[in-house]
């Protein structure tokens, strides 16, 4: 099994585990004289087989993502760091870019002369180019980290 099958196959499963969460709180009370409409024992049985194969996945996965080489990128864990830091460096950039444009801000900002002026505190167009930046870099390393999940073989 390729590293992809198995991430799709892990997203699966968390999937079928919120839905079954969701079918245990729904059927874990009921009125006297009814029945649920749906075995609570019996679900939460089948979501404590889901979440044994869940992990065994997921081990089976962060073991692949520690010994795969990504040549300069380091293993795929470390590509994987990175891209999650990244991403927050661009939200951070972006978030800061907004604020100090005043995207967002509500009112039609200053109507008349007496009223105070908001100035920028920060480089506005210098964040949009870090953010534009930060943004190829997310694009083409994910790239990579997606090319790589096709290619390497799941460890066991």
């Amino acid at each position: 099994m390729k590293l992809a099958e198995a991430l799709a196959e892990r997203a699966e499963a968390a999937r079928r585990v919120e839905q079954l969460r969701t079918r245990i709180v729904n059927s874990a009370r009921h009125q006297e004289g009814e029945s649920p409409a749906e075995d609570a024992a019996q679900l939460l049985s089948e979501v404590g087989e889901v979440l044994t194969g869940l992990e065994g996945l997921i081990r089976r996965i962060n073991r692949t993502n520690a010994a795969t080489s990504m040549g300069r990128d380091g293993t795929l864990t470390d590509a994987l760091a990175r891209r999650d830091t990244l991403r927050l460096r661009h939200s951070v950039v972006t978030a800061a870019a907004d604020a100090a444009a005043g995207t967002g801000e509500r009112g039609y900002g200053r109507q008349l002369r007496s009223e105070l002026k908001m100035l920028s505190a920060l480089p506005v167009a210098e964040l949009r180019q870090q953010a534009d930046v930060l943004a190829r870099e997310i694009r083409e390393l994910d790239v990579r980290i997606q090319r790589t999940n096709w290619e390497v073989d799941l460890l066991e």
